[in-house]
Parts: structure tokens; sequence; C-alpha cells
């Protein structure tokens, strides 16, 4: 009787080999699967690159917002009796040609320099990226005219192209168009002449996705063109997309600083690095300062996004290793 009772008990309660084997498959069945999202920001956070210029690109953000929690005098306001003194303890980053604070002009500085990347990077990705689209989607005649149509702006020089644009916009004009004015001919500009480079890459990426099979399933289906190419080319093409954005903002910083050193782009009163390097221009060696500061937080800058474009583009491209 003791045996068959002890047999009986052993049938009816589960070993103990079971149970160890369910707790640990149970793990494995509940995990949710992560995308190709989910996937590139598990492998971000493990990267030094990512973690260090995100928190540059952070504190830069910071400052362009909130200006006046880190420099209290007006960047602006001229002491001609402290023209060009070197850095102190009462100006940590010295006085520039009109006696103005260089310290106070660098942190306002990063509001119009990094207002005109972004929306310049925007204005770029958003007109390339759509162009790039409908090409890569429909082929053909369409894709060839907008491919040549997109040459002709490649094929076209930087600066040469900025003087043209930027001269129509100011034909007629007399005096100060206004700071909302120049920076948005300054963003135009950027954009017009920047579009072709995300016009090509998703054009690839739209090309390579319209081959998959849930695209073909999508059109045995019947479903319309625009649902196709924003329900399932778009959702798969904008990772190169992306990562071209997050250095092409950096650049196009740097573009700014060359358009207005250069006389093109933002003018005074607007204070930006690229008006405080063309300001010390002509005082390189009776005083470095006024160079060294605002250039230093330009290539700051730029190498912060240029750092985090690479981060995401090894995250994002599964054939990095």
């Amino acid at each position: 009787m003791t045996d068959s009772g002890e047999a009986r008990q052993s049938v009816l309660e589960p070993s103990a080999t079971t149970e160890e084997s369910e707790a640990g498959t149970a793990p494995r069945k509940t995990e949710k699967q992560r995308g190709l999202w989910g996937e590139a920001w598990r492998d971000l956070r493990r990267r030094p690159l990512f973690i260090a210029s995100a928190i540059l690109i952070a504190i830069l953000l910071v400052i362009a917002a909130f200006p006046g929690l880190f420099a209290s005098a007006d960047p602006n306001t001229q002491l001609l009796s402290k023209a060009r003194q070197d850095p102190s303890g009462e100006a940590w980053f010295g006085y520039d040609h009109l006696g103005r604070d260089i310290y106070a002009r660098v942190i306002h500085g990063a509001r119009a320099s990094i207002i005109v990347g972004v929306f310049s990077t925007l204005l770029a990705v958003l007109l390339g990226s759509l162009i790039g689209l409908v090409g890569g989607y429909f082929g053909g005649k369409t894709d060839s005219s907008l491919s040549r149509f997109a040459e002709i702006f490649l094929g076209l020089p930087f600066v040469l192209g900025a003087i043209v644009i930027l001269s129509t916009f100011n034909a007629g004009i007399e005096g100060n168009p206004g700071t909302v004015r120049v920076m948005t001919q300054v963003v135009v500009t950027i954009g017009i002449l920047a579009w072709p480079i995300s016009m090509r890459i998703m054009r690839s990426a739209a090309i390579t996705s319209k081959q998959q099979d849930y695209v073909k399933a999508a059109k045995a289906l019947g479903a319309s063109h625009g649902r196709i190419i924003f329900r399932h080319i778009l959702p798969n093409s904008v990772a190169p997309v992306m990562v071209y954005a997050t250095i092409a903002l950096g650049q196009f910083i740097g573009l700014e600083a060359t358009l207005s050193y250069l006389g093109l782009g933002l003018r005074a009163p607007v204070v930006s690095w690229g008006i405080m390097i063309s300001d010390s221009q002509n005082y390189l060696f009776s005083a470095p300062h006024m160079l060294l500061f605002p250039a230093m937080f330009l290539v700051i800058t730029v190498l912060a996004f240029v750092m985090l474009g690479d981060a995401v583009r090894d995250a994002l491209d599964p054939k990095q290793s």
C-alpha cells in the first residue's frame, strides 16, 4: 500500500525537473520581440560614443533654449573702453573689438545657429524624402525625370548657389530685412541646395523596399499607391534617412557659419557663431580669443552631431560589427 500510494503521488505531482523546465521556458514565451528601432536603442545605450554625443547635444539644446540661465550679460552691449581685452574673471572669454562680452555672445549665438541647422535639416529631409519616395516607387520616366532634376542641384557649387538664391531674396530690399526674414532665407537656401542627397538615399531605400513580399501582397490586395507608400515603404525606408539627417544637422550648422562669415547669411543684430568668426578675421593676432571661443563651440557642436549620426548608423546597420 505504501508503494502504490507513493506511485500515485508521483504521478499526480509534477516532478522538479518539469517545474524547472517550465520555469526556464516561460520567460522565452512571454518575452516580446524587439523591432529594428528597439534593437537599435538597446545597442545605442551601450555605446560610449552615443552617450557622450547625446549629453553634449542636450547641453547645447538647453543653452539654445534658455541662454539667460548661462549668461546674464546683454550680448549686444558695447563698452569700447574694454575692446579686445583678454579673458578675465569679469569676462570669461574676454571682449571683442566693440567691447561686447564674448561669453554672452557665444551663449546667445547657439540659438540662431541651432535653429537654422534644425529647420534646414527638416526642409531638406522632408523635401528630398518625398521626392525620393515618389521616384523610387513609381520608377520609369518619373524616376528618371526626378533624378535628372536633382542632379542639377548636385552639380551646383554650394557657395555659388547660395549667392544666387540669397541675392534673389534680397533684391529690392532696402535696409535690414529683419531677423526672422533673414533666418528664413538662410534655411530655404540650405534646404534647396541640400535636398538631393536625402532624395537619393530615400530613393535607393524605396527601390529596395518595393521589391519585398509585403509590398507585392499589398498591391495584390488592391491597396492604393498612397497607402503602399506611406504605410509600407516609408516606415521601412526611413532609417538611412534618419542617419543622414543627424549628421547633416551638424553640417548645416557649419554651413550657416560659412554663409555668415562670407556676409551672405545672418547679420547683425543677430548673434551667431558665424558672425562672431567673421568679426574676428581682422584681429587674429592681436585678439585671438575673438576667434577661439566661437570656433571652439562651433566645432564641438558639429562634432557632437556627427558622432551621434555615426553611432545611430552603426546601430541601425546590421552589417556593422
